[in-house]
């Protein structure tokens, strides 16, 4: 993990995972992942996103488990993101964790080389656009109010 120094914040490199599965396997998928990285974001774990309902599309080629199907077919799944710094041994229990669990035979699994921000604690806290510093908000958690 390289760390640069910007005042404010840092910068830290790692990979962006992507993974597209059907919805009702996300919570089985997500919990054998944090099983192998907390998906630790500073301060915070389990950080992770997943979009909307979409339309994954595909043709078997018939190689596989499946039969070949003549046309392009369509299943109804999300993108389920992460970003991690695991490497080696690390990485590989991960994206194991990812195949263990997938419904698919060949998951569509995209590792992207990335950066992200990290903030330094106890900087900008007075910041009124902080959400602590303003009127609450109908996005911020319960927990947080």
């Amino acid at each position: 993990m390289r760390d640069r120094g910007f005042g404010r914040y840092r910068v830290e490199t790692g990979l962006r995972i992507l993974v597209q599965l059907p919805v009702e396997a996300l919570p089985r998928v997500e919990a054998a992942v944090l099983g192998a990285d907390p998906l630790a974001h500073g301060d915070y774990d389990r950080v992770s996103f997943h979009s909307a309902a979409g339309v994954q599309r595909f043709r078997s080629c018939g190689g596989g488990r499946n039969r070949a199907t003549e046309d392009t077919v369509e299943v109804d799944c999300i993108e389920w993101q992460v970003f991690t710094t695991a490497r080696g041994a690390a990485l590989d229990a991960l994206i194991r964790a990812i195949y263990a669990t997938h419904p698919y035979e060949e998951p569509v699994i995209h590792l992207v080389p990335a950066q992200r921000c990290r903030h330094r604690r106890g900087m900008d806290e007075d910041n009124p656009n902080r959400f602590w510093n303003r009127d609450t908000a109908d996005w911020v958690p319960p927990a947080h109010r």
